[in-house]
């Protein structure tokens, strides 16, 4: 899987694009206008306009690109947590602070200095574990009052409370505005990654489950076959009537483990809609694909009759297999009514990748098919790339005995 596929949906990608203008893009809108406005200003001495504006721009560049890293899909290699950046952005984004901060400080521009060095200090604790973290901040705060303070005392110009209160509360408020928004991020990743393990265990657990089964009912069969063939082996010489009766009873025990078998296979294949709707639902959310569902409420959906339920749960199953396998969906919609004497499932997606029949696999087809001997349809039309299926049935009556329904080949 590709870096940052997993996130496809809009409900993870829309936030991640969220945090994205909300941290970096706040971070270089406030830098451009304070520090653009005085570059800007005629009354600003040209040594002092130059070398500022040639900071600014390493500082903003660097720093986008500094707090837009926590924002990335880590690497396989990288862990959960991203690398440290290269040691030379550091440098950059400390070297053009220090002249964003010092040249309005000189000029008594007590509203401004304090603007890039608490971007700076945001953007480096975000590389820090949150012990570390709070102990930059608090002492950035309290060294904060002090470059104003002391400029302020030697020009004698009455500002002192100002000039040492306000860098420190433009500190703070920085960084809450920046570490917030990043700590939500963090949040909803974790949460991410704990439902798509979550996911993996409930597939884990039905394997399981369907392996114990199994091994139950062949497990005893097989065994009890190996003695019975041994004891007939002993006796064909010896008493061949007994050994042929023996080999009766193990083809019949034979016979029996696969009966037993196949309704193992049977029950672990069989699906119904309200199962296949909600697997759905997990799986289209673990792959970050923001699922939109309009379910008719469940008395009406009790009506139908178990084969309608097992027909569409498998229209269900191969509508979700074609959103994960061919498309590149942000977004999924499952809508599933009745109307009248009759039940309506319809999916869709966009993304839908541009290969012709890419959508008419042998899943539909044979789908379509079986529909039709159910007094059904089952449509499929592509409009872009968005892709959208639609399956109806007669909802049959609830109490109807369905006749075996030979599994779709995938």
């Amino acid at each position: 899987m590709r870096d940052g596929e997993s996130e496809r949906g809009a409900g993870l990608t829309g936030f991640r694009r969220f945090t994205w203008w909300t941290v970096p893009g706040t971070a270089v809108c406030l830098l451009v206008l304070f520090y653009g406005e005085w570059v800007l200003d005629p009354d600003v001495p040209a040594w002092a306009r130059l070398p500022v504006a040639g900071a600014l721009v390493v500082d903003t560049v660097v720093g986008a690109i500094l707090l837009g890293r926590p924002l990335s899909p880590p690497r396989a290699a990288d862990g959960p947590h991203p690398t440290r950046p290269p040691r030379y952005l550091l440098v950059a984004l400390v070297a053009a602070t220090v002249v964003l901060a010092a040249l309005p400080l000189a000029r008594h521009a007590y509203e401004l200095w304090a603007v890039a060095p608490a971007v700076t200090t945001a953007v480096c604790a975000t590389l820090l574990r949150p012990r570390h973290r709070r102990s930059l901040l608090a002492g950035a705060v309290l060294l904060a009052t002090l470059p104003g303070a002391a400029v302020s005392l030697a020009a004698g110009d009455g500002e002192l409370p100002y000039a040492a209160f306000f860098p420190a509360g433009l500190v703070a408020f920085t960084a809450w505005t920046v570490l917030g928004p990043l700590w939500a991020w963090n949040i909803a990743g974790r949460l991410d990654r704990a439902r798509r393990l979550e996911a993996e265990l409930a597939v884990r657990d039905e394997r399981l489950r369907f392996a114990a089964d199994l091994h139950d009912i062949q497990g005893h069969h097989l065994q009890v076959i190996a003695l019975k063939s041994e004891l007939a082996a002993r006796l064909v010489e010896r008493d061949p009537a007994r050994a042929a009766a023996e080999m009766r009873e193990v083809r019949q025990l034979s016979a029996d483990a696969l009966r037993d078998t196949r309704a193992v296979v049977r029950g672990y294949r069989r699906t119904t809609l309200d199962d296949e709707i909600a697997n759905a639902g997990k799986v289209l959310a673990a792959a970050g694909i923001d699922t939109r569902m309009s379910l008719e409420p469940a008395a009406p959906a009790r009506a139908m009759a178990d084969t309608t339920r097992h027909l569409l749960g498998l229209v269900m199953r191969e509508a979700t297999t074609n959103v994960l396998r061919h498309s590149r969906a942000r977004y999924a919609e499952i809508d599933h009514r009745v109307t009248g004497d009759r039940a309506r499932l319809r999916v869709a997606n966009d993304g839908a990748d541009e290969r012709p029949g890419a959508g008419d696999g042998t899943g539909l087809t044979a789908l379509a098919e079986r529909l039709r001997s159910a007094d059904g349809e089952l449509t499929w039309h592509r409009d872009g790339d968005r892709f959208e299926v639609t399956a109806t049935l007669p909802l049959g009556r609830a109490d109807a005995t369905p006749e075996p329904l030979k599994e779709v080949a995938r």
